[in-house]
C-alpha cells in the first residue's frame, strides 16, 4: 500500500505545475458544484444566515489540526483590521451567496457569481487607483452587458434574488481587497483561520435571532456543506499557488456545466438560451481579464531588477 501511495506520488510531483495547479481547480470546481446542490436542497428549511454560521464554525474546527501545527505563536498577526474587513464582507457575501442559490437556477446563480472578477477591475480602479487600460474596461463593460443578458430585464420584472446574488458578488470583490495587503505579512493559513473565525464572531448574534434548531438531516447537510466549502477553497488556493492563473482560471469556468447538469437532474431546471449567452459573454470577458493580469504581473516581474 505504501508503495502505491509512493508511486503515486512521484507520478503527482512530476507532472508540470500548470497540470497540477488545473487538477486542483477542476476538483474544487467539481466540489464547488455538488456543494451548490447541497445548499439549494438545505435552503427550504434553513435561513442563509444560520446555513453560513455553520459553514464559518465547521471550518474553524476543520482547521483546528493545523492551527495546533502551526502554534499560537505561528498564528499572531498585525493585520487584524485587514482581516477584520475581509471577514465581514465574506459573511455578508456568503448569505447572499446562499440566497441566491436557494431561489435562482442553479446554472442562473453560477453565471452571476462569476461577475465578481468585473466588480474586481472596478474597484482595483476606484479604491486601489490601479491603472485599468481600456481593453480591460471594455472586457468588463461586455461582461456587466452578459449579466443584463442573463437578468433579462423587461422580460419580467427581474427577480430579487438575481439582484442579491449580484450584491453577493460586488462584496465578495470588496473583500478579496485585503488578501493582497494581508499577504504580505501573513500566511494563507493564517488568512483562512481569521476570515473562519471572525466570520463566526459576525455572523452569531444575526443567527441567534432567526435561529432554528436543525434536525438530524438538516444538521448533516450543514456539516457536508462546511466540509466541501473548507476542502474546495483549499483546492483553490493550492490550484492558484502552483498553476498561471491564465491556465488554471478557465478550469473553473466548468462549474456552469455541471451547474446545469445538476440542476437539471435532482431538481428538473433548464435554464433558457438567454442563460447560456449571458454566461459564455461574462466568462469570456473574465478570461480575457485574468490573462491580461496575468501577462501584466508577468512583465512587472521580468522588467523587476
Amino acid at each position: 500500500m505504501r508503495g502505491a501511495l509512493y508511486r503515486a506520488h512521484s507520478a503527482w510531483q512530476r507532472l508540470a505545475p500548470n497540470a497540477r495547479g488545473a487538477a486542483w481547480v477542476s476538483l474544487g470546481t467539481v466540489l464547488s458544484s455538488f456543494n451548490d446542490a447541497l445548499i439549494k436542497l438545505l435552503g427550504q428549511s434553513v435561513d442563509p444566515i444560520e446555513m453560513t454560521f455553520f459553514r464559518y464554525a465547521i471550518g474553524c474546527v476543520l482547521m483546528l489540526p493545523v492551527v495546533m501545527h502551526v502554534g499560537i505563536a505561528g498564528m499572531r498577526t498585525r493585520r487584524l483590521g485587514w482581516h477584520l474587513f475581509r471577514a465581514s464582507t465574506a459573511a455578508l457575501a456568503q448569505v447572499c451567496v446562499y440566497y441566491g442559490v436557494t431561489h435562482l437556477l442553479l446554472a442562473d446563480a453560477t453565471a452571476l457569481a462569476f461577475s465578481r472578477l468585473l466588480f474586481s477591475t472596478v474597484l482595483a480602479a476606484v479604491v486601489l487607483h490601479e491603472a485599468v487600460n481600456r481593453r480591460r474596461w471594455t472586457a468588463t463593460i461586455a461582461g456587466f452587458l452578459g449579466v443584463l443578458v442573463v437578468l433579462r430585464p423587461g422580460e419580467s420584472a427581474i427577480d430579487v434574488a438575481a439582484l442579491v446574488a449580484i450584491a453577493g458578488a460586488l462584496i465578495f470583490a470588496a473583500g478579496m481587497v485585503a488578501v493582497p495587503k494581508l499577504a504580505t505579512t501573513d500566511s494563507p493559513t493564517q488568512i483562512i483561520f481569521y476570515n473562519n473565525v471572525l466570520s463566526v464572531v459576525f455572523i452569531a448574534v444575526p443567527t441567534l435571532i432567526i435561529w432554528r434548531t436543525p434536525d438530524l438531516r438538516e444538521f448533516l447537510f450543514l456539516l457536508a456543506i462546511g466540509a466541501l466549502t473548507t476542502v474546495s477553497i483549499n483546492c483553490f488556493i493550492r490550484g492558484f499557488a502552483v498553476g498561471e492563473t491564465s491556465v488554471v482560471a478557465p478550469m473553473e469556468y466548468a462549474r456552469i456545466i455541471y451547474a446545469t447538469i445538476i440542476g437539471f437532474i435532482v431538481f428538473g431546471e433548464l435554464p433558457d438560451g438567454w442563460t447560456g449567452v449571458g454566461a459564455l459573454i461574462i466568462i469570456g470577458s473574465t478570461l480575457y481579464i485574468a490573462r491580461r493580469e496575468t501577462r501584466a504581473r508577468k512583465a512587472a516581474r521580468e522588467a523587476a531588477p
